[in-house]
């Protein structure tokens, strides 16, 4: 089992974004090199479309959420933590 963190930008979210990514994407980098996030990015338009990350753990994504700088400062409108039942896995 994987937990998909989905994001839904808030409105203009460039613009808010710039100010906030090397601080959101410290936040990736860590959780990236400990193991715990697998894959990460923006969908096509990722003001309408928004983006998602791939965690190996519920609590590693529950804990990334709860200090990311994109929604601590409205870059991020609301988020989802779905379980993901992939079937690929070697």
């Amino acid at each position: 089992m994987k937990y998909v963190l989905l994001y839904t930008s808030a409105e203009d979210v460039m613009a808010k974004a710039m100010a906030h990514y090397a601080a959101h994407r410290k936040r990736i980098d860590e959780f990236h090199a400990w193991g715990d996030l697998l894959l990460v990015g923006a969908f096509g338009d990722p003001q309408t479309q928004g983006s998602m990350g791939i965690f190996r753990t519920r609590d590693s994504a529950e804990e990334f959420v709860a200090d990311d700088p994109f929604i601590r400062n409205g870059v991020i409108a609301r988020y989802e933590i779905r379980e993901w039942d992939e079937i690929l896995t070697p």
